[in-house]
């Protein structure tokens, strides 16, 4: 087995992997797994750069994983910069540092290769189970973008759009500074649209109707999850491979956007730093699912993450 460190760092948080992996079968031996919300994506939508005090909460995390991946003695390192990085006009200032941090240059991926990441990590323990049709629908909310991507043993055709559960909160229901609690219908409308007219850009590439099984990943999934499922605290493998149905998601989409940002923040499985942001990540797999016809989404707590580890283990791109 080879041992890597695989960082995914999105436009909310950055992850850390530690694993064995087997590359010739993707066996994979979870040593360390961590995340932190660290906003990185804050203002960009708005101002095209990554404000100072995200890249600062950014690299103090970069610092706490840099011993975290020395202490594992990892042989190979990978690090994988999303969305709110593609965007921003100062991305060199992110990559210079961490590159000092982690001795290993960032790589800002396309939205395609972040969906063949997030595919890999997804689907690798479901390709042989007998009770989940063919082919898969998996669909990555994230902060600044959604990564759709439908095959079977193999990627038949991904594309990445710009709705994600920051970038929408930040577009339509940041009043003043704040965002709204609860949201207006016209906010909701607003980012239905968005949505919605994300899903026919999708729809473009990938064909969502034809898929048999939809796959949800990311922690606006894992929530939704978590709180279907009624977890006091956030329970991983209670999780993992979860299947919810479409009347549930709508409920709990229905409860966290009437909510205030009080009742949000005390549901027991809520991470504080998605509290302002759930309400637009639950709406976003609702649209997903009433556009593809989907009676229920598989969630998994393996995603883009375990993608990035396996691809470092056989050190491919």
């Amino acid at each position: 087995m080879t041992r890597v460190a695989a960082v995914d760092c999105g436009t909310n948080s950055i992850r850390l992997l530690v694993a064995d992996v087997e590359p010739a079968t993707g066996e994979l031996k979870e040593l360390d797994r961590r995340m932190t919300i660290v906003r990185l994506g804050q203002g960009v939508d708005r101002t095209g750069r990554l404000a100072p005090e995200a890249l600062e909460r950014t690299f103090a995390a970069c610092r706490e994983y840099a011993e975290v991946i020395k202490a594992h003695g990892a042989e190979r390192v990978r690090f994988v910069a999303t969305s709110a990085s593609r965007d921003a006009e100062n991305r060199e200032e992110f990559v210079r540092g961490v590159v000092e941090i982690l001795g290993v240059e960032p790589e800002v991926v396309t939205g395609d290769q972040e969906a063949e990441f997030s595919f890999a990590g997804a689907t690798r323990e479901l390709a042989g189970r007998d009770d989940l049709d063919k082919p898969f629908l998996v669909v990555d909310i994230g902060g600044g973008s959604t990564e759709f991507v439908v095959g079977a043993e193999h990627v038949r055709a991904a594309r990445s759009v710009d709705v994600g559960c920051v970038r929408m909160t930040e577009r339509h229901l940041v009043v003043d500074g704040k965002v709204t609690d609860p949201p207006s219908e016209a906010q909701l409308a607003a980012i239905r649209g968005d949505v919605e007219a994300a899903l026919d850009l999708a729809e473009e590439t990938v064909p969502l109707t034809e898929a048999r099984t939809l796959v949800g990943l990311a922690g606006s999934v894992t929530t939704v999850a978590a709180i279907a499922l009624g977890l006091e605290e956030y329970d991983s493998a209670a999780i993992h491979h979860a299947r919810i149905s479409l009347d549930r998601v709508r409920e709990i989409t229905a409860g966290l956007i009437s909510s205030t940002h009080e009742q949000r923040a005390q549901i027991g499985p809520m991470h504080p730093g998605r509290v302002d942001v759930i309400c637009a990540g639950a709406l976003i797999l609702q649209c997903v699912m009433e556009r593809m016809g989907a009676r229920e989404v598989v969630v998994s707590e393996h995603d883009i993450l375990d993608g990035i580890a396996f691809y470092a283990a056989l050190d491919e791109d």
